[in-house]
């Protein structure tokens, strides 16, 4: 009996006691090695919702940065574009027009019934406090139907933004 309690305590000892390093290893080698997609600027549109707060990697020229504290960059081929968005870093200016390799999470923003009646009350609200003219009033309402309009359109009940949440980068001609 003292010998069946001794193997079931070793055997509850021994499966609570935290991963070995071969295991561990095994975990840290099968997410180092495993690879982060390569979308085109022209599928990232089309694909990016599958990808939805994981990373991926996208190659694009440079064409803008936010001159309002560096944390935008427009990235830019001739089928396309993606925003780049930073919390941390800045985006140097002189990336314009550098072919780049850029690492991000992939964020979407969504457009809903919701969302469109908020804008209207913010709307609405700051232009009775005169905090907008009529004209950017008509044309934040004219946005507002746009998005409506869009969705009913596509028969859909929300619209998807994609951009990506900057991770790394990579210049054209550091890569190879």
């Amino acid at each position: 009996m003292k010998n069946i309690l001794f193997l079931l305590a070793a055997f509850w000892l021994i499966s609570c006691s935290p991963k070995s390093d071969m295991e561990q290893n095994k975990e840290l080698i099968i997410s180092e090695t495993t690879e982060v997609p390569i979308l085109t600027i022209a599928e990232f549109d089309t694909k990016a919702g599958d990808f939805v707060n994981k990373e991926v990697k996208v190659r694009g020229i440079v064409d803008h940065v936010c001159k309002h504290g560096g944390k935008k960059l427009l990235l830019v081929n001739d089928d396309g574009d993606i925003h780049v968005t930073t919390d941390d870093d800045r985006f140097s200016d002189e990336l314009i027009g550098e072919e780049i390799l850029v690492s991000g999470i992939v964020e979407e923003f969504r457009v809903d019934e919701e969302y469109c009646m908020q804008m209207e009350e913010d709307n609405i609200k700051n232009h009775s406090e005169g905090q907008t003219d009529d004209e950017l009033f008509k044309k934040k309402k004219h946005s507002i139907q746009a998005y409506r309009d869009s969705m009913s359109a596509a028969g859909v009940d929300h619209l998807s933004y994609y951009s990506l949440v900057y991770v790394s980068m990579e210049l054209e001609d550091e890569q190879e």
